[in-house]
């Protein structure tokens, strides 16, 4: 099955809503990038990804990546520079275990959900919105099938 078919639109649709509703209050970006598998490091290929979806360019260097490999059992979260250095040195591990508990479970949806929420609450601390903010990066849920 591939990554893209694991998500109905309904889900799709909610999580879309909850990465806007956490960037409504901060000027932080959140990507979800979902692909079939993982055949390397989850870090190393989630920091691809960051890179490769020119999240490292945002002014503020706020930017967090969630990354799913599906068939895998892969996942991992990537902030950049400028939320990285303000939060606490195990956040994203908090995050994780958060994740991991319900995708555990088999509920993707309530674990990306929980995700996005904790990581827009960050975001909102260290990055509140302002009124001349813009949206930087897209609000779409990126699937890539990679399957050989």
């Amino acid at each position: 099955m591939a990554s893209s078919d694991r998500l109905t639109a309904e889900e799709q649709k909610k999580i879309l809503e909850a990465i806007k509703e956490a960037e409504r209050n901060t000027s932080g970006e959140i990507r979800l990038f979902i692909e079939d598998t993982c055949k390397e490091n989850v870090l190393d290929r989630a920091a691809f990804i960051f890179n490769e979806l020119g999240m490292h360019k945002t002014k503020l260097q706020n930017g967090v990546l969630i990354y799913l490999a599906m068939e895998s059992h892969h996942f991992a979260i990537i902030g950049d520079r400028g939320i990285n250095t303000k939060v606490k040195k195990d956040f994203w591990h908090d995050i994780k275990l958060e994740m991991q508990h319900h995708f555990t479970a088999g509920d993707f949806v309530t674990g990306l959900l929980n995700g996005v929420e904790m990581t827009g609450q960050a975001l909102k601390e260290y990055f509140p919105h302002k009124r001349d903010d813009k949206n930087e990066l897209p609000d779409d849920i990126v699937f890539r099938t990679n399957k050989k």
